[in-house]
């Protein structure tokens, strides 16, 4: 069950190391938008533009930046980043149901699994010989844990993720309902048109404070394993094939999808819609725009893009058959170098 939270503000502004300006006794119970909050609740501005709201907003308080600070009627909570204070807001009101801690009377575990007995072990659950399951973890209804498995402390395994059998996922991670983690890479050897498969002899190792999305697919490693490190953010539907090594801190938006063997760099972040080829290389520091196919390695930091942005359709089709028309021109205008080249020389020579 889910505990409601009431806190005064000069609380609030304790937790967050924020300047309090206003009425320290206000109580907060909740967090909303500019637009819909109420008087027991706290908004925030991290954008310009949504200034305009904050004479509308019916916020029992606002977390803004000193240079916003004077735009606020009421009580305010002055930060650097507010929405950073906005994210640890909402983690002091986290309104998640709390997990019983025991092994419910329909899961199945081996006799040769160990779990702690702070762990939570959800309904219909199956958790396979040789796994460990570490103090305080949650394991949700209808998951599978697999043989030699680890999840670490305070680990959260919502309901129904498979984790196949030499998985390891470190502390303090979250892996959101409907992962699938360790199924075998996409590696087929060709005989004379038949295919036949490698067995992906290699593992998973996911590092502290990983959050894993919705239906998100991580392959174990062929022969290596594939490697998530600390702290990296992977959203919903993201495909990440086997030998993958995502470094510390790096952020994947939905649908992108990483092929074998592709290595990305620490503090990286990879817009949705991004596809890489396989066995290359991202430098640290990289941010990849929406929708780009990266197809070769990337040595430098920066921002990267590829394709085109939005139009109205005739244009785009206009567009589509200029690009069509690209190569011609080109070797139109190297015709015509080498004829004004020429013309050039016979002028000299004159």
């Amino acid at each position: 069950m889910a505990k409601s939270k009431v806190c005064r503000l000069h609380e609030l502004a304790t937790y967050l190391g924020a300047e309090l300006r206003g009425e320290g006794d206000h109580e907060i119970s909740g967090v909303a938008s500019l637009e819909n909050a109420t008087q027991s609740e706290i908004s925030f501005l991290a954008r310009p533009d949504y200034i305009s709201i904050l004479d509308e907003t019916g916020a029992g308080a606002v977390i803004v930046s000193s240079k916003h600070a004077g735009l606020v009627r009421g009580n305010a909570l002055i930060l650097a980043n507010p929405y950073l204070g906005f994210a640890k807001t909402t983690r002091f009101f986290d309104n998640q149901p709390e997990a019983v801690v025991g092994i419910h009377a329909s899961a199945t575990v081996n006799d040769n699994a160990r779990v702690d007995e702070s762990a939570s072990v959800g309904a219909h659950a199956v958790i396979e010989a040789g796994a460990i399951i570490h103090a305080g973890v949650k394991i949700g209804p209808g998951c599978f844990i697999g043989e030699n498995s680890v999840i670490g402390a305070n680990s959260r395994i919502c309901a129904n993720v498979s984790i196949y059998h030499g998985v390891s996922v470190g502390e303090r991670a979250v892996v959101h309902s409907g992962a699938v983690i360790g199924a075998d890479g996409f590696g087929f050897a060709n005989d004379k048109g038949r295919w036949e498969k490698i067995a992906h002899l290699g593992g998973v190792e996911i590092g502290d404070d990983v959050e894993i999305g919705a239906c998100t697919t991580i392959d174990r490693g062929a022969l290596n394993n594939t490697i998530i490190e600390n702290g990296v953010k992977i959203d919903n539907q993201v495909m990440v094939a086997h030998n993958v090594h995502i470094c510390t801190d790096s952020a994947v938006a939905g649908c992108v999808g990483i092929s074998g063997s592709t290595k990305i760099g620490r503090n990286c972040t990879i817009a949705g819609g991004v596809g890489f080829v396989g066995h290359i290389s991202i430098a640290d520091r990289v941010h990849i725009t929406a929708m780009t196919l990266v197809t070769k390695s990337i040595t430098e930091p920066g921002s990267y893009s590829s394709g085109t942005g939005l139009m109205p359709t005739r244009e785009w089709k206009k567009s589509a058959v200029r690009i069509r028309q690209i190569d011609d021109l080109y070797r139109q205008i190297k015709q015509l170098e080498r004829e004004v080249i020429e013309l050039k020389n016979q002028g000299a020579q004159e």
